[in-house]
């Protein structure tokens, strides 16, 4: 199992490296350069390329080896990082990314996204039924470890390296990672791909899948209520006076190791052959019980008066809140994901790429949904009544469980 398990760590890694770069350096940069929430979170629409994975799933499924897709999209992810790191993000005094920066980075989604599909195929197929806890739990690590490089990582390094420096040093990282997804030994003893004549495509096929029906409604809203919270609450304490470089340090690096814990715990659980199910309830309550905290917090925060000075006790549980909201929504991950391999597994498998993509899709849209929507709520109804919202939107998953058909785990 190591031999499976550590290339798909690698790859899983790299593929990390732009949601980081876009979700935990760009919207402190923008926010610190005096952009609205509003216009913070359409920062998002970047991530488009992600939502339309099931224009080229098929492809994959129907056209040469996941191999071969993965090293492909992995070595042209290099190339683009090298485009970039010709091409300054931002220039002095602009508030706002310049086209051509915008367009590589929504190029950069693009390979990324094709990656994705061709790196969740590989794994499907080459994990087995007993392998898919400790596989799920290096995906959803190595993938956090990516985003921690390249969001708080890079927000670390911007004052020591120049933009050109960093981008060369992703581009580096993208072409070994091509090579790695070429010659790894456990990934070369794959069998090659058995291809239907004429692969199923349509959605009612994939709909067909036993179980993809309530794994697609789950996938879709567990993260709502989360990942509004996520991306206001940092931005919030910016506002009250953290340095984009402690935010950077805390949010980017600390919180997400807090996940990276919560991801692990989740697998190690799963491991000793824990039901992903009855794990998956507790970690939903647990998750409740932390924003209802990080949300009291906020209001006080949120009064005439309130302190977020250096040594404050407020500081110090707002700090906390981060973390423990990171570690728990780690732990709900990696759960989820394997019960979407498991409901994967069970198509054919001229299928799988696609009917994966289009979890992974739905997966996506949930947090997106909110995470570019959120500035807009605040700087409409205002910060208490978004998390207030947020609370209600985190009971959903709990009480959708309650429509869990048959056996889905």
């Amino acid at each position: 199992m190591r031999g499976k398990l550590l290339p798909l760590a690698g790859l899983y890694l790299v593929q990390g490296l732009p949601y980081g770069l876009q979700s935990g350096l760009l919207p402190v940069l923008l926010r610190a350069a005096g952009l609205s929430l509003t216009r913070v979170g359409l920062a998002k629409a970047l991530y488009a390329p992600w939502l339309f994975k099931l224009l080229w799933a098929p492809l994959v499924d129907a056209r040469g080896s996941p191999r071969a897709w993965l090293a492909l999209s992995t070595a042209a992810l290099g190339l683009v990082c090298g485009l970039l790191a010709a091409l300054p993000p931002a220039e002095a005094g602009q508030a706002v990314l310049p086209p051509a920066a915008a367009g590589l980075l929504l190029l950069l989604n693009l390979g990324a996204a094709v990656q994705d599909v061709a790196l969740d195929t590989l794994a499907v197929q080459l994990l087995e039924p007993a392998e898919l806890g400790p596989g799920n739990t290096v995906q959803v690590v190595a993938y956090k470890l990516g985003a921690v490089l390249g969001g708080g990582g890079l927000l670390a390094l911007v004052p020591a390296l120049s933009w050109h420096l960093l981008f060369l040093l992703l581009a580096t990282m993208y072409w070994l990672a091509a090579a790695l997804a070429w010659a790894a030994p456990a990934l070369q003893q794959l069998p090659p791909p058995q291809h239907a004549a004429a692969p199923p495509r349509r959605l009612q096929d994939l709909l067909a899948v036993p179980g993809t029906l309530w794994t697609a409604g789950f996938v879709l809203t567990y993260k709502l209520g989360e990942q509004g919270a996520s991306s206001l609450f940092p931005l919030f304490l910016l506002d009250r006076g953290l340095s984009p470089q402690e935010l950077g340090l805390w949010n980017g690096v600390g919180a997400v190791a807090c996940s990276i814990a919560g991801s692990a715990l989740g697998g190690a659980l799963l491991a000793r052959h824990w039901q992903p199910l009855p794990l998956l309830r507790s970690a939903l309550r647990l998750r409740i019980g932390g924003l209802a905290c990080q949300t009291a917090l906020l209001l006080h925060l949120d009064t005439p008066g309130a302190a977020l000075g250096p040594g404050t006790a407020p500081r110090g549980a707002a700090l906390l809140s981060l973390c423990l909201q990171h570690f728990l929504g780690g732990l709900v991950t990696t759960l989820v994901f394997t019960l979407m391999m498991c409901c994967s597994r069970r198509a054919p498998g001229a299928l799988q790429a696609t009917h994966y993509s289009l979890l992974a899709t739905l997966e996506l849209l949930g947090k997106l949904l909110l995470g570019a929507l959120a500035g807009a709520l605040a700087d409409s109804l205002g910060l208490q009544r978004c998390f207030f919202s947020f609370l209600a939107l985190t009971a959903t998953p709990l009480l959708y469980l309650g429509l869990v058909p048959g056996s889905p785990d």
